[in-house]
C-alpha cells in the first residue's frame, strides 16, 4: 500500500504551532467558565495537555512554562492540589531564574496560590496570594494589570485575610 505524501517540517510545524494556540484559548475559556459540565471539565484537561504537547513540538521554553501554567490551574480546578503545585513550582522555579515577561511571574505566584489553596496548604495559599496581588498591582501595562485583574478576582481569597 502507498504512503499518502508526508508533509514537510516547516508545515508540520505550522500545525503544531495552531493546535497549540487553539488547545491552549480553548482551555483557558472553559477554566473561567462560572460552571462546566463533566464533559467541560474533561475537555478543559484534554486541551491543557493538547497545549502542552503541540507546544513541546515547537515552542520556546516560556511556551512551556505557560503550558505548564494552564495545567497548573486546570488541576488546581478540579482539586487536583498536589498535582497542580509540583506544575506551579516548576513555573515559579522558571520565573525566578530566566528572564520573562513582567507578567509571568505574578501569574506564577497566582497559580501557587491556586495550588496551594486547592491542596489545602492555608500558608503557602496565604504567602503567594499576598505576592500574587503585589505583583500584580505593579504590573506596568495597565491591560496587562486588568488581565491579571480579573484572574485573580477568581482565587480563592485566604482565610487569613
Amino acid at each position: 500500500m502507498e504512503q499518502p505524501d508526508q508533509p514537510d517540517q516547516p508545515t508540520i510545524d505550522r500545525w503544531h504551532r495552531w493546535f497549540a494556540v487553539e488547545a491552549n484559548n480553548r482551555a483557558w475559556d472553559l477554566t473561567a467558565a462560572a460552571s462546566r459540565t463533566p464533559d467541560e471539565e474533561r475537555e478543559m484537561r484534554l486541551a491543557a495537555y493538547a497545549a502542552a504537547f503541540h507546544w513541546s513540538k515547537v515552542g520556546t521554553p516560556v511556551n512551556d512554562m505557560r503550558a505548564e501554567m494552564l495545567l497548573a490551574h486546570v488541576h488546581a480546578l478540579s482539586g487536583e492540589g498536589q498535582e497542580a503545585l509540583g506544575y506551579a513550582r516548576r513555573c515559579l522555579t522558571f520565573c525566578e531564574s530566566a528572564p520573562g515577561e513582567e507578567w509571568d511571574h505574578a501569574f506564577a505566584h497566582l497559580e501557587m496560590a491556586l495550588a496551594a489553596a486547592a491542596a489545602g496548604d492555608a500558608a503557602l495559599h496565604a504567602e503567594h496570594h499576598a505576592r500574587a496581588r503585589a505583583l500584580g498591582e505593579a504590573l506596568a501595562d495597565a491591560h496587562d494589570r486588568q488581565t491579571f485583574a480579573v484572574e485573580f478576582a477568581r482565587i480563592p481569597v485566604p482565610a487569613s485575610e
